[in-house]
């Protein structure tokens, strides 16, 4: 699989405005590959909204749950 090719294009023409770069992708075929389309499926609108939530509940607990495990055996008497 290769990189998708850039290009780059700069112009200067009045020292008095700000320089202008543009970039753009250019891409072989018309459409998303199949990995783009699953992450624009999953990542914006109300779905991804909710498997960010999702997410960040999920990560929550596992980090409770070891910190928990972790105090218990560090803080264990003897």
């Amino acid at each position: 699989m290769q990189p998708p090719e850039s290009s780059v294009h700069y112009s200067r023409w009045d020292d008095s405005s700000p320089d202008q770069v543009s970039m753009a992708a250019v891409s072989n075929t018309g459409e998303p590959s199949c990995c783009q389309r699953i992450s624009q499926k999953l990542c914006g609108g109300k779905l991804g909204v909710a498997m960010k939530v999702l997410g960040g509940v999920v990560l929550f607990w596992v980090v409770f749950i070891l910190g928990y495990i972790t105090g218990y055996y560090v803080h264990k008497c003897k």
